[in-house]
């Protein structure tokens, strides 16, 4: 059971068949690799001092080495716990990550809070896309598969993972639901995370870019209250712009936040709803699909002229 959030303690399914994960199974290279998820904690970067700015009545309890705090857990303990969790989990990314560029697949991370529309703003990308680009959708969420029967409506191929008490996906997941999916080359690959802005900043999936989606519907203060996820995202979406003349929400205040915590972070303002922004928002999808088509044909390029001496 992880010992910060729960995750690792319910069974993991695809499509609703439950899928193993604490037994053997195979690496990128095939050949079998345990991967097993033991008691573990998602400390994010250290922060071993309380920030002074806080106030004194404030519990730290994050301010060990280890950046979080469990009962019965030493901080040396939880920090190679830890290193252990994200090593294997970065070596399913790699593998990922490698698959996927070779076939000129541009995958996108979609991250976010609870409610922020990220289901919404997908059916309405994909209904943009529609005959313009093959894509596929890999649907994280702890029980439903509500959010995949919505974009399944739209005629997309969606995989649902339920991840049970886990609260974030991880890059095993992904690499066996590549594996179903047996995407197309110079596809479109859109993974909506589990509803949470702390876990997922931590697991590489192996994606091209990670997207956070933050909607005016929330406070200003979101990055700086979760400032790993703004770091490791490319960009953000300020979504539901539309409701913004009925709200008190700061567009600048959240913007400075946002560069206060991640400085070159570029940020597209929209609404999935009325459509507001979406050009944007679809011409850096564009772009991405062009560059990992570039590269791929690059890569063919560079191995058909590579020498190949008999032995």
């Amino acid at each position: 059971m992880c010992t910060t959030c729960g995750c690792g303690t319910g069974q993991t399914r695809i499509n609703g068949k439950a899928i193993p994960r604490h037994t053997p199974s195979r690496s990128q290279s095939g050949k079998p690799m345990r991967y097993q998820l033991l008691t573990h904690d998602h400390a994010q970067p250290r922060t071993p001092d309380p920030d002074p700015r806080l106030a004194p009545d404030t519990l730290h309890s994050g301010s060990g080495i280890a950046g979080t705090h469990a009962p019965g857990l030493s901080q040396a303990r939880m920090v190679k716990i830890e290193r252990d969790i994200l090593s294997k989990n970065n070596h399913y990314a790699d593998g990922n990550r490698r698959n996927l560029s070779a076939q000129g697949i541009f995958s996108l991370n979609l991250v976010s809070s609870p409610g922020s529309g990220k289901t919404t703003l997908l059916v309405r990308t994909i209904n943009a896309l529609q005959g313009k680009q093959p894509l596929a959708v890999i649907e994280g969420d702890q029980q439903t598969d509500n959010d995949a029967a919505r974009i399944r409506a739209t005629g997309a191929t969606a995989l649902q993972i339920n991840t049970g008490k886990g609260c974030h996906l991880d890059a095993h997941m992904i690499d066996q639901a590549i594996a179903q999916l047996k995407l197309p080359r110079n596809s479109l690959l859109l993974i909506e995370n589990v509803g949470n802005l702390v876990c997922p900043a931590s697991f590489d999936l192996g994606e091209t870019h990670k997207v956070v989606i933050l909607s005016v519907t929330e406070g200003e203060d979101k990055p700086l209250k979760y400032p790993d996820m703004f770091r490791a995202a490319d960009l953000m979406l300020l979504n539901k712009c539309d409701l913004l003349p009925y709200l008190s929400f700061d567009v600048d205040l959240a913007l400075e936040y946002a560069h206060r915590i991640n400085p070159t972070l570029p940020v597209i303002q929209l609404s999935a709803t009325t459509g507001a922004g979406m050009p944007q928002w679809l011409d850096w999808i564009a772009a991405g699909c062009r560059q990992a088509t570039a590269n791929e044909q690059g890569m063919e390029q560079h191995i058909e002229q590579t020498p190949h001496h008999l032995g």
